[in-house]
């Protein structure tokens, strides 16, 4: 899952459930989409759109053991809320850094 493109990426390891292990992929796949949707309701100014996806990803995020997740879905429903287009971006590109930094450490629990 290393890429060659982002060498300056500092790992971030997460300890997550064994159990999880079929799951994790596609959640972290659906994040990635989360992104692409919430730039493009940016570009319409649908914050209504980003809010339901930010306060998704809040309550998603920690149980799959990704509260980094849940923080910043809150960020962004909130920043949606304001129709905070600037932080709105900037909560987008940290996502999208976490999620390329992340490296999975499956653990029984």
């Amino acid at each position: 899952m290393h890429s060659l493109n982002e060498p300056h990426i500092n790992k971030i390891t997460v300890e997550i459930d064994i159990d999880l292990e079929d799951l994790i992929p596609g959640y972290l796949s659906n994040r990635q989409k989360d992104i692409e949707a919430i730039s493009e309701a940016l570009l319409k100014k649908d914050y209504e759109s980003i809010r339901v996806i930010g306060h998704s990803m809040k309550g998603s995020g920690g149980g799959y053991g990704f509260l980094r997740i849940s923080e910043i879905g809150k960020e962004i429903e909130i920043s949606a809320i304001g129709q905070s287009s600037e932080e709105i971006r900037e909560l987008v590109a940290k996502l999208h850094t976490y999620i390329h930094a992340i490296e999975i450490e499956y653990i029984e629990l």
